[in-house]
């Protein structure tokens, strides 16, 4: 089995598994205690932290270890808003971040703050200029991944961070994708963190917070990490986490330079050997192990299903293989392709031959699909006026888009076709489809049932 979901979760680096086994006998004690077994734990989690600070490049005493690396988010969020509450309680956030900061702006707007969303373009990248025309008088927190999760995207860090400094505002940077890479650069002030992202134990988050930025710790609290979280250390994991940090930062140079080279041939190959797909992403500025691309008239669960049939783990931003049945807030923030949606995030170490393999399978495998999703019948299609309807009302994606792709050589050139359908996916891919087939999308209007999309044929 070929597992390619490393962005989700990496395969637990054999540093971190030898220095967790190692651990177990020596860090099962209270590191707060004076006696001996409690002064051992103490200096395997005093060293665990000063080694993974050295590799965020921060000072040991800004860094603590929480649960995971949500639990790191919800509670840096959380504490940089209490702690900044005299300036206002306005946030800001890109529209790509991990939905535990999104989830995090939510008690902020229900308690009555507001919350602004930076759009990004179509790679998925933010403008640092829209950071700075956000900024307000009232701006208590900005917030910015520094890779996106989905597509792999790096973001303009260092640019947002100098421009929020500027104004005197503290920048949050989610750096769960990108940490085992390298540092993140810039003059951030907080920045979140998981192990299990870059071959840790699951269940260890870090949380950084410089030294002069104002945090007041949520919720009850104790003498634990300097009471910013709450509860009893797990010293095994947070030795394994950071043992394998540095493990991986050792072999991070040489490692990357590999998998880009692999990423780079999926990119290229797939548009070659895969009729009617969009790899998303910026080209450039990117994860070094992630790869993602989008195909039309595709199912993307049944995609999914098949490839896992095949030895390979992949994942998707499509809403076809979401239980809410809505794409991607990552692929509609960036305007793209969401059925059909496979994101390969290759882990350290993987094998050429595997990647190889993929390439091999994924074009028959698309194309097995597509076949088994037919053709739309001619009940489907009716002409009301000059503008041709495509009746697509309970039918979930891609089955819209490819019913449009099947009538829009049937119009004339300035011809119009109404596309009804009640899936909320359809708002994101026919649009996309329109931009990747040189149509023209007029837009939506209201109809008895659902929604119509209204698509002239330009060519």
């Amino acid at each position: 089995m070929a597992y390619f979901d490393a962005a989700s979760a990496a395969p637990l680096h054999p540093v971190a598994r030898q220095a967790l086994l190692a651990s177990l006998d020596e860090g099962w004690a209270d590191p707060a205690r004076l006696y001996r077994e409690g002064r051992r734990a103490r200096v395997l989690l005093d060293a665990a932290r000063e080694a993974a600070a050295e590799a965020v490049g921060c000072r040991p005493d800004e860094l603590i270890f929480t649960s995971s690396g949500t639990r790191a988010v919800h509670t840096g969020i959380a504490g940089a808003l209490a702690g900044r509450r005299r300036a206002g309680r306005h946030l800001i956030v890109s529209a790509v971040e991990h939905s535990s900061v999104l989830h995090s702006a939510e008690p902020l707007e229900a308690a009555g703050g507001t919350v602004t969303q930076i759009p990004v373009d179509r790679t998925g990248r933010v403008d640092p200029a829209a950071y700075g025309d956000a900024l307000r008088a009232d701006t208590a927190l900005a917030c910015l991944q520094s890779a996106n999760h989905e597509v792999g995207t790096e973001q303009p860090v260092a640019e947002v961070a100098e421009v929020c400094r500027a104004a005197g505002v503290p920048l949050l940077v989610d750096a769960a994708q990108s940490l085992g890479w390298g540092p993140v650069e810039g003059d951030w002030s907080l920045l979140t963190a998981s192990a299990h992202k870059w071959g840790g134990p699951a269940g260890v988050g870090l949380l950084v917070v410089r030294k002069g930025v104002r945090f007041v710790p949520q919720g009850p609290v104790d003498e634990r990490e300097s009471g910013r979280a709450a509860g009893f250390e797990n010293i095994p994991a947070i030795v394994a986490a950071a043992a394998s940090l540095r493990a991986v930062r050792a072999e991070a140079a040489e490692e990357a330079l590999r998998l880009r080279e692999l990423t780079e041939r999926i990119r290229v190959r797939v548009q070659r050997a895969v009729p009617d797909v969009e790899v998303v992403g910026d080209p450039v500025r990117r994860l070094p192990g992630v790869v993602t691309f989008s195909c039309l008239y595709v199912d993307g669960e049944v995609l999914l299903h098949e490839l896992d049939r095949e030895g390979f783990s992949v994942s998707s931003g499509s809403s076809c293989t979401s239980s809410t049945l809505t794409p991607s807030h990552v692929l509609r923030a960036m305007g793209v392709l969401s059925e059909g949606n496979v994101r390969l995030s290759l882990p350290v170490g993987v094998a050429e031959e595997d990647v190889e393999r993929f390439l091999e399978v994924l074009p028959g495998t698309v194309a097995a699909v597509r076949e088994k999703l037919g053709a739309p019948v001619a009940s489907e299609v009716a002409r009301e006026e000059d503008v041709l309807v495509v009746d697509s009302l309970g039918k979930r994606c891609p089955i819209p888009v490819i019913e449009l792709a099947k009538v829009i050589g049937d119009v004339p050139v300035g011809g119009l076709v109404r596309v009804l359908s009640d899936d909320e996916a359809a708002r994101l891919d026919i649009p996309a489809w329109c931009e990747m087939r040189s149509q023209e999308y007029v837009g939506e209007e209201p109809a008895d049932e659902g929604t119509a999309y209204l698509v002239r044929r330009v060519s």
